[in-house]
């Protein structure tokens, strides 16, 4: 079992071109370790939020290399990807992503189906998430009748079904009130303590300032100490 979870390598992505390339990414060297909270800070246009989708297996990079878990991913075919997508990492967004139609239970349960776990299994195995993240009770109740930190914790419900080798959460507060992003940050770093992995983009420095490390990125490089104190 490596002992990194992310390592990246020169990674480069460039969005058009004929003359119109946006260079998203510029050469990203990134180590993150197992059982670590990593946060990706940077204004708007530093290239965390591409970053995040070429970590998470979403999009993939124009060059340069990337291993998850110690598998390598750059170069893969689309249903490739999918499969690491699934089995590897789990997604917290900032708008929840929940199945209007379906209740808690169900879109917890949504990747184990992809997962093609047994019903029974699935069950429980989404209920065990609930408990975890504290709303085992909300198991029957659809995300309309849920306040936007219940529909969170549902998300980081579903997000860890799988037991992903990575969390990420992309701006994970950004739709909620200060009182409730701080409940729901306090959840990461409760599962971190317990051993899950975490990577989140945030711009805000408070809620960095919860992750045991800041990566600091700027028009798509990431930024030394050095260059911080500069």
């Amino acid at each position: 079992m490596t002992t990194r979870i992310i390592e990246t390598a020169g990674l480069t992505k460039v969005f058009g071109g004929n003359g119109m390339a946006v260079h998203a990414l510029r050469g990203i060297d990134l180590t993150v370790g197992r059982g670590e909270f990593v946060a990706l800070v940077g204004p708007s246009g530093s290239g965390k939020s591409t970053l995040m989708s070429i970590l998470g297996c979403l999009d993939s990079p124009t060059d340069g290399s990337y291993l998850l878990d110690g598998e390598a991913v750059q170069g893969l075919s689309g249903a490739a990807l999918a499969r690491i997508r699934n089995e590897k990492v789990g997604f917290v967004f900032q708008n929840y992503n929940l199945l209007p139609k379906a209740n808690v239970l169900r879109n917890v349960e949504l990747p184990l189906l992809y997962a093609g776990l047994p019903r029974k299994e699935r069950k429980a195995r989404a209920l065990e998430m609930l408990e975890k993240v504290g709303i085992p009770e909300k198991a029957n109740v659809l995300p309309a009748k849920l306040s936007g930190g219940q529909r969170q914790r549902v998300a980081v419900a579903r997000a860890l079904a799988n037991r992903p080798a990575l969390l990420l959460a992309d701006e994970p507060t950004g739709a909620l009130d200060s009182r409730t992003g701080g409940e729901v940050l306090e959840l990461f770093a409760e599962l971190n303590r317990q051993g899950n992995t975490v990577v989140l983009v945030t711009h805000d420095p408070k809620i960095a300032s919860l992750a045991s490390r800041r990566v600091e990125l700027s028009d798509g490089l990431v930024v030394t100490p050095e260059e911080r104190a500069a």
